[in-house]
């Protein structure tokens, strides 16, 4: 893993339909606050890390130059890194191979997504390959409406079983946003609504989708040496692990996804977990759609394969359960693509570090975060500590 990395510094926007500034002020308000949160100056930064969704979504085609001032970048180096959904996880895998191999010992990571300023379903429907995939995939509802049918189906879930669980996850991560002041959507929702709500993609429902929103998040990655000279709490990496497969969606197999298994065993493997419900305390798992999160949690250990169902109605990923996932209200309630990787991250941080405020996990030592991109290819697990 080279040299110890920790991270220092969390800084998020108020995230949402942002329609009060501009996309440059929205970047410079995450940056501000990771300054502010870390006590360091831009003068301390040795290099910065940007992304966001792939350029299209934006309508800028070189984001990291176009928002060098606003992260306080200029005649610093500068990485662009961008993997669709997973943009944020990888930028903070980025930032930490950087300063892990010692070519850096202070590093800027920040994700960044307008969504409301632009068309992101369309963005998201185009990408797909266009002769064969285009036709049917029909965006990011298509995609995962297909990977969750596949997934039922492999298991023999009952689809009543399905639906209860996914309302249960809607209501609770619903709930939870409340207690996030970062998060976009805050409504309150009961499990009727849920299943009556309209259907987006058979199975998948209006609430059991992530929103579209605006936001930017921020961290500071720095090597151990520079930790201890700071003397600030700090959250360590302790595991990572990334993973892509096959560009065609059908290619691979979704019900059991292997790349999302191979990167949470790279990440177990490095930070000695071997029992990932019981030595995790929270995790921070990319959910977009209330189906997918259950097959995550089958992918990751936390539960028998097709058994994420029964787990959720029992309360086990629930706040107050045996491992909490998403207490923040996850990506099915704050979605800026760009940074909702990287959101995922700094919440594990927050939790770790005892800064998560009325949604802290208590004595909450050990986090998991994750984040999934591509066209439905790519996993990136990051696990940090309270202690190197």
């Amino acid at each position: 893993m080279g040299r110890p990395v920790g991270i220092i510094g969390v800084g998020q926007t108020k995230h949402g339909r942002r329609m009060d500034v501009a996309y440059p002020e929205l970047v410079r308000e995450a940056v501000l606050r990771v300054f502010e949160d870390s006590g360091l100056e831009p003068s301390d930064i040795d290099g910065v890390v940007s992304g966001t969704m792939p350029s299209m979504m934006e309508g800028v085609a070189l984001t990291h130059f176009y928002f060098a001032d606003a992260m306080q970048a200029v005649g610093k180096p500068i990485l662009k890194t961008e993997t669709c959904g997973s943009t944020g996880v990888s930028i903070a895998h980025t930032a930490y191979y950087w300063v892990a191999s010692g070519m850096a010992d202070v590093v800027l990571a920040v994700g960044h997504e307008k969504m409301n300023e632009g068309d992101a379903q369309a963005t998201m429907t185009t990408v797909a390959e266009p002769f064969y995939q285009r036709y049917f995939i029909a965006g990011a509802p298509g995609v995962f409406s297909m990977q969750s049918q596949m997934w039922a189906d492999r298991y023999g879930i009952p689809e009543a079983k399905i639906r209860d669980a996914a309302a249960h996850i809607s209501v609770e991560h619903h709930n939870a946003a409340f207690e996030n002041p970062y998060a976009h959507v805050k409504i309150r929702v009961t499990a009727d609504d849920v299943k009556n709500s309209r259907v987006i993609t058979y199975p998948v429902r209006l609430l059991d989708v992530c929103p579209t929103s605006d936001g930017a998040c921020a961290m500071i990655f720095v090597s151990q040496n520079k930790a201890k000279k700071l003397g600030r709490k700090t959250a360590w990496v302790k595991g990572v692990g990334y993973r892509g497969e096959e560009y065609f969606f059908g290619d691979s197999d979704k019900g059991l996804w292997q790349g999302a298994v191979l990167a949470a065993k790279q990440a177990y493997d490095q930070a000695g977990i071997k029992n990932p419900r019981k030595d995790l305390d929270v995790a921070e798992v990319y959910n977009p759609f209330t189906f997918q999160e259950m097959l995550f949690y089958e992918c990751f250990g936390f539960c028998e394969p097709g058994g994420a169902p029964d787990m959720v109605l029992k309360g086990t990923f629930d706040k107050k359960g045996q491992l909490p996932c998403d207490p923040s209200g996850g990506v099915l309630c704050t979605n800026p693509i760009g940074a909702t990787g990287l959101i995922r991250v700094a919440e594990a941080v927050l939790q770790v570090t005892g800064k998560a405020g009325e949604h802290q996990i208590p004595k909450a030592k050990t986090a998991f975060s994750h984040a999934m991109g591509g066209v439905d290819q790519f996993n990136g697990v990051m696990i940090v500590g309270s202690e190197l």
